[in-house]
């Protein structure tokens, strides 16, 4: 316990902001690599990836708990068994949860489904897209609960259109931007799926700014292998000259060099102008292997 400690430490909690409090899925710290713990005001999130025994799990709340005064609430999320939800190890779980990050705020769904609807290690693929998004038209595929679409019209961007299979995802996307108070005459929700609806993103092309950001793997509706080559030929005809493109990759499985490879083969005018690394909260043995954010920019 004593790693957990020492990195929770290094946190500071005067302020609103969602953090990291330990990130062992980077396989920085040995024994621990099934563990993340996460800091959503006022709630502590464990999320495992294999089985804890209740003693170890007591330890750990009995730790959390000494260390944040201001934990209301100790939430454990096992990854390890499909469909498990999640389940309150301290506490009582408020209505509502934000997480909240440069001072956005991104509503949560803690007790339903193990995806919460916001991924803390995207934070620089989000601070990206608001230096690339101020007066352009974005396309944000794969949208789900549509953060880069927050962040994109937070700085100025002249219009986003998301697009996801599920409509769920989408309506959480919509009470993102109402939570913070964003112009949704600038938003477009689609509930499509994406290579079925290509016609449609043709006729609402061009755009200026394309992101990229699939699921690991969801069953027949994205495989990497199969969908990110079809996805990258259908780049060209959706971006105009100028544009940048930005794909993320959020699986161990999947390398940047695989879609530097996919680039030069299907879309050679896009010229890479840099790879974006999660950050220090989020410490990576391998970065290669961690979540990263390609960015292009098109002659």
């Amino acid at each position: 316990m004593q790693l957990i400690r020492t990195e929770i430490n290094k946190i500071n909690f005067k302020d609103e902001a969602t953090h990291r409090l330990f990130h062992g899925r980077g396989h920085c710290f040995p024994g621990y690599e099934d563990l993340l713990i996460d800091w959503f005001k006022p709630v502590v999130l464990i999320t495992l990836y294999r089985k804890r025994d209740e003693v170890w799990l007591a330890q750990l709340v009995e730790l959390l708990r000494s260390l944040i005064v201001k934990a209301e609430v100790i939430l454990l999320q096992e990854r390890n068994l499909k469909n498990c939800p999640s389940r309150i190890l301290f506490g009582e779980l408020p209505k509502e949860v934000n997480a909240v990050e440069a001072g956005l705020k991104y509503r949560l769904r803690l007790n339903g489904s193990q995806n919460i609807g916001f991924f803390p290690d995207m934070i620089q693929g989000r601070r990206l897209v608001k230096t690339i998004a101020a007066d352009k038209k974005v396309l944000n595929l794969f949208s789900y609960s549509c953060s880069f679409s927050v962040a994109a019209i937070s700085a100025g961007a002249k219009h986003v259109v998301n697009l996801d299979m599920n409509r769920g995802a989408l309506e959480l996307g919509r009470i993102n931007h109402q939570i913070n108070h964003l112009d949704l005459r600038k938003v477009s929700f689609l509930p499509l799926e994406l290579f079925r609806s290509f016609s449609r993103l043709r006729k609402l092309s061009p755009f200026e700014v394309i992101i990229c950001d699939p699921p690991a793997d969801q069953g027949r509706n994205f495989q990497p292998q199969r969908d990110w080559p079809k996805l990258i030929r259908k780049l060209p005809l959706l971006i105009q000259s100028g544009g940048d493109v930005l794909l993320c990759i959020s699986s161990p499985h999947i390398f940047p060099e695989y879609l530097q490879q996919l680039m030069l083969q299907f879309f050679p005018q896009a010229k890479l102008a840099g790879i974006i690394y999660s950050g220090d909260e989020f410490p990576e043995l391998n970065k290669s292997k961690g979540l990263n954010v390609l960015h292009y920019q098109i002659k």
